[in-house]
């Protein structure tokens, strides 16, 4: 019997006409697509691609089958979209990835509101930050990516969706006197994640000067209490500060600091009951 797997394979190596881009469709590496083609040929008995200059191409045997792989594999992806409308909402499964922020405040309401209004629905949930939150999606371990970016112009890779949920305003974070990024330029300076670092440098560099990064931690909790000790002072956004808020650090709003906070879905329409449930739930947790 032929693998649907390697059946799918040879229809990507088609529509594309390499391995290199077949690859970066379907999220393998190209050994993985080499070794499935040649199993694929060990299982026909034919010789289904040829070397041609560096890349490669089909044999005629090799179009023939990759006409009837491409037939075969939508109609399997079309029994399961349709068997995910039928089944729906009351055995489905939804994949979350977040980031710990979002995690500690709109996100448990999201799933709170899921849970009520499709009790048979089961979420998963994962933390990451943004960057791992795309590649787990397009990969297809989460339906949805919780992801937040400090430029809403630039356009995501091909296949991913974005749905606004909120702006998510930045605050610089002390232990004693506020004032403005400038005021702060010989003080010591708390990192986050490598996304959250480079705005701080940008930021810090639109002021008129490089700060002195001393410590770096993604921990919001533990950030606070660097800051509140003294050690240092930092910027985080809203949503940190919501998740949590020590006692003994003050915060004031940088201006022209935002990031965008979105809601990253994979692939084309339809989307699937289940994800659109859960996209439904994420918005609405933020609307209040």
């Amino acid at each position: 019997m032929l693998d649907v797997v390697r059946l799918r394979v040879l229809a990507a190596v088609a529509r594309h006409g390499s391995v290199t881009a077949a690859a970066r469709e379907l999220h393998y590496s190209q050994p993985s697509v080499s070794h499935h083609l040649a199993k694929l040929e060990a299982e026909t008995g034919a010789k289904l691609i040829q070397r041609a200059g560096r890349g490669i191409r089909l044999t005629e045997t090799g179009r023939l089958l990759a006409e009837r792989a491409t037939e075969i594999v939508g109609r399997i992806d079309s029994a399961s979209a349709e068997l995910s409308a039928h089944v729906g909402l009351r055995a489905g499964r939804a994949r979350l990835a977040a980031f710990p922020s979002a995690l500690g405040t709109f996100v448990p309401e999201a799933a709170a509101l899921l849970a009520r209004d499709h009790p048979g629905l089961e979420l998963r949930l994962t933390e990451t930050e943004p960057p791992e939150a795309l590649r787990m999606l397009r990969a297809g371990y989460v339906d949805v990516a919780v992801i937040f970016r400090y430029d809403d112009t630039a356009p995501e890779d091909d296949g991913i969706r974005l749905v606004h949920l909120l702006d998510d305003p930045s605050f610089l974070v002390t232990s004693g006197r506020t004032g403005d990024l400038f005021s702060h330029r010989d003080s010591r300076w708390i990192g986050g994640c490598d996304r959250c670092r480079s705005h701080l440098l940008d930021l810090c560099a639109k002021a008129g000067f490089e700060p002195e990064i001393a410590f770096t931690t993604d921990d919001i909790v533990a950030v606070q209490a660097l800051v509140a000790a003294g050690i240092g002072v930092t910027a985080l956004p809203a949503l940190a500060l919501q998740a949590h808020r020590h006692p003994k650090v003050n915060a004031i709003e940088l201006p022209g600091s935002t990031r965008h906070v979105y809601a990253a879905t994979y692939g084309e329409p339809p989307v699937p009951p289940a994800t659109t449930a859960l996209l439904t739930a994420l918005v609405s947790a933020i609307r209040p």
